[in-house]
């Protein structure tokens, strides 16, 4: 065992990190690209260790960490690579009258030293996802990787200190001590993945220093069900977006369908067949179905199923088994609002449902709780379409399908209100960990007396006309009438 990461070691290790940036290691475009290149070579050449650490952890199966941590990642990396040039290019702004003769344009400066704390549930994308924006953008950077998923924590932490730049790039591993250690000191910006309440304590150890944050948290994302659908394709989108992604310990995984009293009945009945088509008469022994991560969310997550007014209302499966860490996939129709599965965001394998007399009463139901960090909707009803996308405030919507805009570099991806602060993803990414500076070229040539002083009755109108670009009133100015 290694000498316990304190303050001082934390304290150290940021003053070289700030040390390396003030020296200008990480501006340079060629740094950067040979960081994001070395990032690629890790998933390229290193994936079945990925894949088997992932498994350690998670019990994750092989398409899930191949495509969703693995692909993902790569594509973001290619993407970076490809646009760098142009990301980090001043941006021509339009100057007017008042600044003439000058240009200006908008320059993307690196912010400093940056902080990432990353999540257990998807250990390698949401550690390394950020890391590559961060890169781009020409920062040094600590990334904490989550002790909940120890394998991967370990993977990221041989592997970054063998392929990357350490007088720029660290990998912190451990926990609870480690973090607060790190939160302790000054950074430029901290990058947190996770839950809202440990949300609050990072967000009030970055107000000491007045540090920006970016929180990617989570909630109750819900998924609204209309009737005169290809009900069978929308369950399978759900099943995909739910148990397909980690076994629901995903915070985009939809937390609760809304569904009319009339039609619940076929979505419980579609459910239920496509559940059993794609994990089998006994889902507890499918090897497409990650574990729970730990005994503690195992427990929590029985705590929410077994409470008094939820227990009865298991509609399909409820199977527990805490020695292997596993839950089946468990459909509850009608659970008590004030109950703990729709109090707290689920993570796990849970899905109620909740029946409305008219579908348009969703928009209450999801506007009365705190904002979601993403909202689904299955229609073909254009006019409910553009309502909803209208009304629900999320941090994304998705009209007919689960989970797939995250893939997409072109969408922000980030939360609103308790799901979160800020986003990422493409070029967001670059834009979360750059300052964005506003610089102005002036000639010393064509001065103009009127800005000081004396002033006078005169001066006073050529200068409102002037900003308020008005050159009806300028000529009267200028030629003295009145």
């Amino acid at each position: 065992m290694g000498k316990a990461f304190e303050a001082a070691d934390a304290t150290e290790l940021v003053t070289g990190l700030r040390r390396g940036f003030d020296a200008g290691v990480t501006r340079g475009y060629e740094w950067r690209v040979s960081q994001l290149k070395n990032l690629l070579k890790v998933c390229d050449h290193h994936e079945p260790e990925i894949v088997a650490a992932l498994r350690d952890d998670l019990g994750k199966p092989e398409l899930e960490s191949s495509i969703y941590e693995v692909a993902l990642l790569r594509n973001s990396i290619k993407l970076a690579l490809k646009h760098l040039k142009d990301w980090m290019t001043p941006e021509k702004a339009k100057t007017s009258l008042t600044t003439f003769p000058a240009s200006a344009e908008i320059v993307s400066e690196p912010l400093g030293v940056i902080l990432v704390i990353s999540a257990w549930n998807f250990p390698f994308l949401l550690s390394l996802d950020p890391v590559v924006g961060a890169i781009a953008a020409g920062n040094a950077v600590v990334l904490k990787p989550s002790e909940i998923a120890p394998a991967t924590a370990s993977l990221l932490s041989k592997l970054m200190e063998q392929y990357l730049d350490c007088s720029a790039i660290k990998v912190v591993e451990g926990g609870v001590a480690e973090t607060t250690a790190l939160l302790e000191q000054k950074w430029d910006k901290i990058f947190y993945t996770g839950n809202s309440r440990v949300a609050r304590v990072i967000m009030a150890a970055a107000a000491k220093h007045l540090t920006p944050v970016v929180l990617e948290l989570g909630g109750k994302s819900p998924a609204v069900v209309d009737s005169g659908i290809n009900l069978r394709v929308a369950v399978r989108r759900i099943i995909a977006g739910k148990w397909g992604c980690n076994n629901g310990q995903a915070c985009v995984s939809p937390d609760y369908i809304l569904t009319t009293k009339d039609h619940a009945p076929k979505v419980i009945d579609v459910l239920k067949h496509e559940l059993e088509a794609f994990y089998g008469k006994n889902p507890m022994e499918s090897k497409d179905l990650s574990r729970i991560v730990n005994s503690n969310h195992f427990d929590r997550l029985a705590r929410i199923l077994d409470e008094d007014k939820v227990a009865d209302k298991i509609v399909y499966r409820g199977q527990k088994d805490r020695a292997n860490l596993k839950i089946a996939p468990t459909i509850l129709l009608d659970v008590p609002r004030d109950s703990l599965i729709m109090n707290e965001e689920i993570f796990g394998p849970l899905l109620p449902i909740l029946t409305l007399e008219n579908l348009e009463d969703s928009f209450d139901v999801i506007n009365s709780g705190s904002k979601p960090l993403a909202a689904y909707l299955f229609t073909n009803d254009k006019k409910l379409k553009e309502k909803f996308a209208r009304i629900v405030s999320a941090g994304g919507v998705v009209v007919n399908d689960i989970a797939v805009h995250l893939a997409l570099h072109t969408l922000p991806f980030g939360g609103v209100g308790e799901s979160g602060m800020g986003s990422y993803h493409g070029k967001f990414s670059f834009d979360a960990f750059s300052h964005k500076k506003a610089v102005l070229y002036r000639s010393l040539l064509g001065d103009a007396s009127m800005r000081y002083p004396p002033y006078s009755r005169w001066k006073l109108r050529l200068l409102k006309a002037l900003v308020n670009r008005n050159l009806l009133d300028l000529l009267k100015a200028l030629l003295g009438l009145h």
